[in-house]
């Protein structure tokens, strides 16, 4: 993932306040109903996904990757060394805990599911993790996007304008994330569904 200060045109460490007035700035300016085309599409997501990490709490980016060299001794990596520092900040110990070395981050966003009122979903180039906040023990799950059958969105009625993510897995299993911003949830479909068994299975057809 980009790093999302850049994204959104604001110094590292901006206030919340000054992150809501770009996040609306850069959305007026990309807003697929706006432009209709792909490349505002593509923007727009890449907003809403910085806008959604920074709201996650990656406006401290005083996180370094690697510890400084000692005596010649050559530098030790941290946890999630190869991410941006405001990615590592809104991801935290435990999910940087869970990453495999490598693991590209596509989408983090505050959730809710049945477990946890107060979650964190993150997308990656190979899986969905979550991690649930108010949870004592099991509190990052994750699932391959190889394993999932199914994901969808929709509306939640009456105020139409949170959205609820559905996800159905090879094995029957099936998770929703409520609590989400209709452009997020829609964005994280068009991300996972060409990677999902049904996915390919169309691209096939």
């Amino acid at each position: 993932m980009d790093d999302p200060y850049a994204i959104l045109g604001v110094d590292p460490g901006a206030p919340p306040s000054e992150l809501t007035a770009a996040y609306r700035e850069q959305a007026k300016r990309w807003h697929p109903d706006r432009n209709g085309d792909a490349e505002s599409e593509r923007r727009m997501a890449q907003v809403n996904a910085a806008y959604d990490l920074l709201r996650a709490g990656g406006w401290s980016p005083q996180q370094p990757s690697a510890r400084p060299e000692r005596d010649g001794a050559p530098a030790v990596r941290g946890r999630g060394w190869w991410l941006a520092p405001a990615v590592r900040r809104a991801l935290g110990g435990e999910l940087l805990e869970a990453l495999d070395e490598g693991e590209d981050i596509v989408y983090v966003t505050p959730t809710a599911t049945w477990a946890s009122a107060r979650a964190l979903l993150v997308v990656t180039d190979r899986r969905l993790l979550w991690l649930l906040d108010d949870a004592v023990a099991r509190r990052v799950e994750f699932i391959l996007l190889s394993r999932i059958a199914h994901i969808g969105h929709h509306l939640r009625r009456p105020r139409r304008r949170v959205a609820i993510l559905r996800v159905e897995t090879t094995d029957g299993r099936r998770l929703t994330f409520s609590e989400l911003r209709p452009q997020t949830a829609e964005a994280i479909v068009r991300r996972v569904a060409p990677e999902t068994r049904s996915g390919r299975g169309r691209a096939r057809s």
